[in-house]
């Protein structure tokens, strides 16, 4: 009978909220599973909300495994910049230097960043926690990890998992709103793709030249450019090709599993079913769409001022949901006119917003700092 009471304890500890938060998780990974939403963040994500609301376990706690992943990889920020590194070696810059212009649709696109910091502050929120909150419209969970992790450690689950969850979910957040802010005419123009040949020697001084201009105008964006821009310094230089694969496909899938299974291990029910916590998931949602309409809508006074040469749609992928922003763009494009191939496109603004981003959190970084 000790035996079996023993064995009961699970049952006896678990709390409707654990039950909620378990069927969250088995969302999660249906998405990943049967949609195929962006698995390879939603399935470990998923996974680690299920095992920390498992009763008893201490797995997520200080002493559990999940919990030193925590605190050797998210408390430290080492997470997020070693992502950086293989997002930077993935990376290609070479339709944002063949279309300049698109740099200006990833700036218009971290609009949701602000807007949303001014909406933290209007619902009381202390500026440092309405910094963090307000950069999960970077659309960029390392950027949102490391930021959050400096201003405000104390609401950095909800805002990775909102970051995180919310970049999976792009397939379904962008589509609705580019198809109301754009005709369908506007979403059948065709852009033609340059015949600029962009030459080995620009390729490897552009990480080296945002590097340096960002640790001058930004120095506290200057780790995650750093790490973003020595991964895509790796790809470009074309002598070390073994550590360019490495952190392409090694580093960032090992690092991928830790941070994923990590974030959903701070899904516990206790600390994650409060008022604050749904608050700050609704405020990243509308940080999306904020930035989304904001890169439409500049995209649109784009596509005027050049007589209807650029097609609106691009500026949807002026978030950092990399790549699978411009992914959508082009579906979307394909829907209105299947001739129509906006990917390298999209990819320019898509590329451009992720510098724009990480420009972003530093810059809100800057400010708190200096307040």
């Amino acid at each position: 009978m000790e035996l079996l009471g023993t064995a009961l304890d699970g049952l006896r500890h678990l709390t409707p909220g654990n039950i909620v938060m378990m069927l969250v998780g088995g969302a999660l990974i249906f998405l990943a599973i049967r949609k195929q939403y962006e698995p390879v963040l939603l399935l470990p994500i998923g996974l680690g909300a299920i095992l920390a609301n498992i009763p008893l376990t201490g797995i997520a706690e200080e002493g559990g495994v999940l919990g030193l992943f925590k605190r050797a990889g998210i408390d430290t920020e080492l997470f997020p910049l070693l992502i950086f590194i293989g997002i930077g070696a993935m990376t290609d810059f070479g339709p944002l230097l063949e279309r300049p212009v698109t740099i200006l649709l990833g700036a218009a696109a971290q609009f949701g960043i602000f807007g949303t910091m001014l909406l933290a502050l209007a619902f009381r929120f202390p500026l440092n926690q309405a910094a963090s909150i307000g950069v999960i419209g970077s659309a960029d969970g390392p950027t949102s990890i490391y930021v959050s992790s400096i201003l405000a450690p104390e609401l950095l689950a909800p805002i990775a998992v909102a970051a995180y969850s919310y970049m999976s979910l792009v397939p379904i957040i962008q589509p609705p709103i580019m198809r109301a802010l754009t005709t369908k005419a506007e979403r059948r123009i065709q852009m033609p793709y340059s015949t600029r040949t962009i030459s080995k020697t620009t390729r490897i001084l552009f990480p080296i030249a945002v590097t340096l201009v960002t640790g001058l105008i930004a120095p506290l964006a200057t780790p995650l450019i750093g790490m973003l821009m020595f991964g895509n310094l790796l790809r470009e230089a074309g002598v070390v090709e073994r550590l360019s694969r490495a952190a392409q496909n090694e580093l960032t899938n090992i690092v991928t599993i830790f941070l994923g299974i990590t974030i959903g291990s701070t899904m516990a029910a206790g600390a994650f079913l409060k008022p604050t916590t749904l608050l700050i998931l609704s405020m990243g949602l509308v940080a999306f769409a904020l930035d989304t309409a904001a890169g439409l809508l500049f995209g649109k006074a784009m596509c005027y001022l050049s007589g209807r040469r650029i097609n609106p749609l691009i500026g949807a992928s002026g978030i950092s949901a990399f790549p699978m922003s411009a992914r959508v763009v082009q579906k979307v494009g394909q829907e209105a006119d299947y001739s129509n191939f906006l990917l390298m496109h999209a990819m320019g603004s898509n590329t451009a917003g992720q510098i724009a981003s990480v420009l972003a959190g530093g810059a809100l970084l800057a400010l708190v700092s200096r307040i």
